[in-house]
Order: C-alpha cells, then structure tokens, then sequence
C-alpha cells in the first residue's frame, strides 16, 4: 500500500513539473523574445522533455508495480483515451521544439536576434494546445480510477 502510494506520489510531481514547465513557456512566448529569453526557452523545452519521460516512467511504475494492476488499465477505455491524449500532446510539442532550436541557433550566430512576432504567435498556439489538451487528462484519470465505462 506504501509502495503504490509512493508511485502516485512520484507521478503526480511530475505531472506538476511538466504543467510549471509548459506554463513557464507559455508566459514566455511574448512578442520582442530577446537572446536570454531565447536561451531560457531552450532550456525549459529540455526541462519538458525530462518532465515528460518522468511522468511516463513513473506512470509506468504505477501500471507495473502499483495496487490496481495492469489488467485493470488494460481493459479501461478511459485508460486508453489518457495514453493518447498524452501522446497527442507530446506530438504537438515538437512545432514549438523545432522553433526554439531554431531560434537558440540563430541567436548564437545573429546577435541581437529577435524570433518574427508570427513565429512566436506559433510557438504559442502550439503550446497553449498543449495545455488544453493537458486540462483533460486529470477527466480520464478521475473516470478511469472509477472504472466508469466498464
């Protein structure tokens, strides 16, 4: 009992990292980004990326190890629908990925580079995507851990 309530303990503080990290991008994509927002940018899509392989591993460990077992995510259609929002949400990560490379590449090399106000305005949207998206996934886990739909 111990063991399980370790593991979604673990993953609920990555899943709060990774909501800190997506909203420290989102508040940061602002028209006029300068170098040092650039380079702050990079480094939070890095810390988002860690974030997300911590939820998936210790999502993991609970599907593994935890108390309920995996017959009871496999079999759970809500369980299924949290995995692809979860997906869809890391696949809508990589515009905005691509775009702070991009910029961070170009900042090293042009100085005082500022990103065009459309590439961030994209960059955003992409990110605030993210977040929608990430506003349904605490739905599936509340209706999967009732096993509503079963």
């Amino acid at each position: 009992m111990l063991q399980d309530a370790l593991y979604a303990w673990l993953h609920y503080l990555a899943i709060f990292f990774l909501i800190v990290i997506l909203t420290a991008q989102a508040v940061l994509l602002r028209p006029g980004l300068g170098e040092e927002i650039v380079r702050r940018l990079a480094i939070y899509d890095r810390l988002y990326l860690l974030s997300a392989v911590m939820v998936l591993a210790t999502g993991m460990l609970r599907l593994s190890l935890g108390a309920k077992g995996m017959a009871f995510y496999a079999s759970n259609p809500w369980f299924h629908a949290k995995m692809t929002l979860f997906v869809l949400t890391g696949l809508c990560s990589i515009i905005p990925t691509l775009a702070f490379l991009r910029w961070r590449k170009q900042s090293r090399t042009v100085p005082a580079y500022m990103p065009p106000n459309e590439e961030i305005a994209r960059a955003r949207r992409w990110v605030m995507i993210e977040v929608h998206m990430l506003v349904l996934l605490p739905l599936c886990a509340v209706l999967m851990a009732r096993g509503v739909g079963m």
